[in-house]
């Protein structure tokens, strides 16, 4: 049987807040075991809001309680470049500190959101939830954070399958030289490149 939940991520100072039968607010290092899939949008089109930054247009859609795509532009494109905006105070607020991020006053993030994933990438997700600002990981460490020290690949597909890129920061993973091996998300490396160096990460390419 499944629940729907709904979660903040971010940094360890983050409240993550469950949504089922009843509100609790439950320990960072539970957000794996909790993460729900996305419930689908019924009835009318879903909330939608466009933001500017430095990298490129970034599209968010919503579901009504939380972000359920984040979306950087990519050669000038969003998918749903042809739908007009609808947005609503979640999107409102995801946009609001998404300029603050990328202006240098904001470092975390407390938007909810809510994922459609297997239960290891949502696990992945959780693990990538709980970075800091400026903080990085390998690969090889969420596979051992996983339980799964060999399973490179998997936890490699699972980075770039994070449909909340910045909301859930994929682009803090690097490889054990810290070298950068991709990034899936906007115009792929150069963005990846940006938001490091945003965050004063140091990284090679």
């Amino acid at each position: 049987m499944s629940e729907n939940r709904e979660w903040t991520v971010g940094c360890r100072s983050y409240s993550r807040t469950m949504t089922a039968t009843a509100t609790a607010t439950i320990a960072p290092t539970a957000i794996a075991a909790t993460t729900a899939d996305a419930p689908p949008v019924v009835g009318s089109a879903p909330p939608l809001r466009r933001v500017d930054s430095p990298i490129g247009r970034i599209e968010l859609i919503g579901n009504g309680s939380a972000v359920v795509s984040l979306t950087i532009e990519r050669d000038g494109s969003l998918p749903h470049d042809g739908d007009k905006e609808r947005s609503d105070a979640v999107l409102d607020r995801a946009a609001t500190q998404l300029s603050e991020y990328f202006s240098g006053t904001r470092t975390t993030f407390d938007v909810p959101v809510t994922l459609r994933g297997t239960e290891f990438q949502k696990e992945v997700w959780g693990r990538l939830g709980e970075l800091e600002f400026g903080e990085v990981t390998s690969y090889g460490e969420l596979g051992l954070s996983t339980g799964r020290a060999t399973a490179g690949r998997a936890v490699g597909g699972a980075v770039g399958a994070n449909p909340v890129p910045i909301l859930i920061p994929c682009h803090r993973v690097l490889a054990t030289n810290n070298r950068i091996t991709g990034y899936s998300a906007g115009n792929g490396v150069p963005t990846k490149v940006w938001l490091l160096n945003h965050e004063g990460i140091g990284h090679t390419e």
